[in-house]
């Protein structure tokens, strides 16, 4: 029995339906990834699950007794206390007598021995309500999430805080554990950590992210919102990816065979008096039908257009640093860098939260002197700067006078554009291009920015976490236009797969100020290559003379000539039940079919995937 359901769940906030008969079981054990354009809903359907939120229509069935944990993808503001208080406040009554036990227990050590009779109230209090057990969950809580109990949650940085409150989620022992945008404020280890916390975590887990690294390698299965309807793709990303794109083709070919039949309907309906005294009243009403349902089609929200105002070219050398160092007080941030940056490179820096990130480029850009070593900057060049802080916009104004500046037009590459017709690229309406900044939400705020520092003309972008809130097709539109950019880029960003789909080469913190610089992304190629050359170094004659004779004897040579006859009817199979799938009938059937059928899509992809896998294994050792 799944552990929870969601039948024909419909909401809408007094607008449209944001939620349109939506319908989702969520078993023991599966690792869910919400996906869906800003603004459709995602964490509407966290709150459902969490029942912060009633749905209008529908109905929400839970298991008996079911526990949820939810984190939030912001850090509340009136979060107060130690670590310890804050993990265990998400334990009610159990949690404050365990909070209290603990002060109690510090201010004895510290020598104030006049507490002990109300240690001994609380100690009876917790024995009275299971707390002992509870207190040894807190313990081993913040020993594997590896946080100090007694620092002050207000002193943390955001990755920090976003650690213990994952800590107090998990505290709870939850069947079902909700994260909206686990890695936000979190830098590349930390995310690493997270990822092998996930996939070792025992209870069912649903996850929103833009992080496409971790939901390929953590996700059981994709949920997708969109345009108001939910559909579930079985696999990871990379599945979901093809599969999602025959949808849309299906999708594109129904509307267009739609269409074209109500433009011959529409003929029809206006020929002349002839006609209407033959006319069909059962086809005069399909016609309404249709036109109907036409007009209550949601189409795919547009996309955002990207373009970059290009300036002219910058000298062959960009920057070049000689033996440059900096540090705070004691602590060294950049130690002996000594790089060149040429024209066109596009570098990636990487280094832990903290580590000097944003100033190493102020050191590279001249807006800050190096305290030993020399920086040269080149010609003719035209500098834009994206700015994690968002610094740049004014809160007070609006989206369009952020841009324009009290203007009607911006000029992008010689072209006059109205200013209108420019953020409609970036996806705001006209009616919302007078609203303040302020009261945008982060991804909006972050394609603003990414809209006013475009109309810069430039040959050196610089872009320090521009990734953050973005959802991932507008990511990935940003990874084609840096891709294509003809200038020069340095890019500061914690997200693996863009930093690997953009940058040619890395400058990367590696701790005491030592800043190396390495050729493609970062991404574990440096480490894995390592690692192989150890192990092919390390072969014994043993070992490498099995190597050799791995030829295919007579039993391999017949499974491999079966094996693409056995993988063309798995894909005939996967078809089939993709073109079910997509179809809205698909989804109102009995929750048992539709599981029945979800679990044998899953059986056939892995399958499939074992099959190819073991294709590329008797094809490589036949070359060999």
């Amino acid at each position: 029995m799944p552990l929870i359901t969601l039948r024909d769940v419909s909401l809408s906030f007094g607008g449209p339906l944001l939620l349109n008969q939506i319908n989702l079981s969520i078993d023991k054990g599966e690792r869910l990834c919400l996906l869906g354009r800003n603004g459709e809903g995602k964490s509407t359907v966290l709150k459902l699950l969490t029942g912060a939120l009633k749905p209008e229509d529908g109905v929400i069935e839970k298991q008996q007794s079911i526990k949820i944990s939810y984190l939030d993808q912001e850090v509340p503001a009136e979060t107060k206390g130690s670590i310890y208080d804050v993990v265990s406040s998400g334990l009610d009554q159990q949690g404050k007598f365990l909070q209290q036990y603990h002060h109690l227990i510090h201010e004895i050590d510290q020598g104030n021995h006049d507490l002990l009779d109300q240690l001994a109230e609380v100690q009876h209090q917790l024995e009275a309500n299971n707390g002992w057990h509870v207190s040894q969950l807190v313990d081993a809580t913040l020993s594997r999430l590896e946080l100090p109990a007694d620092i002050e949650f207000s002193s943390l940085s955001g990755g920090l805080k976003r650690r213990v409150l994952l800590a107090r989620a998990l505290v709870q022992e939850p069947d079902l554990l909700l994260l909206d945008e686990p890695t936000n404020h979190l830098d590349i280890d930390a995310i690493l950590w997270l990822e092998e916390f996930l996939l070792s975590y025992r209870g069912a887990l649903m996850f929103i992210t833009h992080d496409r690294s971790l939901m390929q390698k953590i996700s059981t299965r994709i949920i997708e919102l969109d345009r108001g309807n939910m559909t579930s793709w079985p696999g990871d990303y990379q599945q979901y990816l093809r599969h999602k794109e025959e949808a849309l083709h299906s999708e594109r070919k129904e509307h267009a065979l739609f269409d074209k039949k109500l433009a011959q309907e529409e003929v029809w309906i206006r020929q002349g008096i002839k006609a209407r005294r033959t006319r069909n009243e059962g086809r005069v009403r399909a016609l309404k039908e249709m036109r109907d349902k036409r007009q209550a089609r949601r189409v795919q929200s547009g996309k955002v257009q990207l373009q970059s105002n290009r300036s002219e070219s910058s000298g062959k050398r960009v920057i070049e640093t000689d033996n440059i160092s900096y540090q705070y007080d004691d602590t060294p941030i950049v130690k002996g860098l000594s790089t060149t940056i040429i024209r066109g490179d596009k570098i990636g820096i990487i280094g832990p939260n903290g580590a000097g990130k944003t100033t190493l480029l102020n050191l590279l850009l001249e807006k800050l002197e190096p305290q030993q070593g020399t920086v040269s900057i080149g010609t003719r060049l035209d500098i834009a700067y994206f700015d994690q802080h968002r610094n740049i916009l004014d809160e007070n104004k609006s989206i369009m006078d952020n841009v324009a500046g009290g203007s009607d037009h911006v000029t992008i590459n010689g072209q006059s554009k109205h200013i209108i017709s420019y953020l409609q690229d970036f996806l705001f309406t006209p009616e919302r291009i007078r609203t303040p900044v302020k009261a945008l939400s982060g991804g909006e705020r972050n394609r603003l920015l990414l809209a006013k520092i475009f109309t810069q003309p430039s040959n050196l972008l610089v872009m320090d976490e521009p990734t953050n809130d973005l959802d991932i097709e507008t990511l990935e539109l940003l990874e084609e236009l840096l891709l294509n950019y003809e200038g020069t880029l340095l890019l500061v960003s914690h997200d693996r797969t863009f930093i690997d789909n953009v940058v040619t080469s890395v400058l990367v913190f590696e701790g005491d100020g030592i800043i190396n610089e390495y050729v493609g992304s970062y991404q574990p190629p440096i480490k894995e290559n390592k690692k192989n050359t150890a192990k092919k170094k390390g072969l014994t004659k043993k070992e490498k003379s099995a190597v050799k004779k791995n030829k295919l004897n007579y039993k391999d040579q017949r499974e491999l000539d079966e094996l693409p006859q056995q993988i063309d009817k798995l894909e005939q199979q996967q078809q089939q039940l993709h073109d079910a799938m997509a179809q809205p009938e698909f989804y109102q059937r009995n929750g048992n079919d539709i599981a029945k059928d979800e679990e044998r899509l899953k059986s056939i992809e892995k399958k499939l995937n074992s099959a190819y896998t073991r294709w590329d294994d008797l094809e490589n050792n036949k070359k060999e």
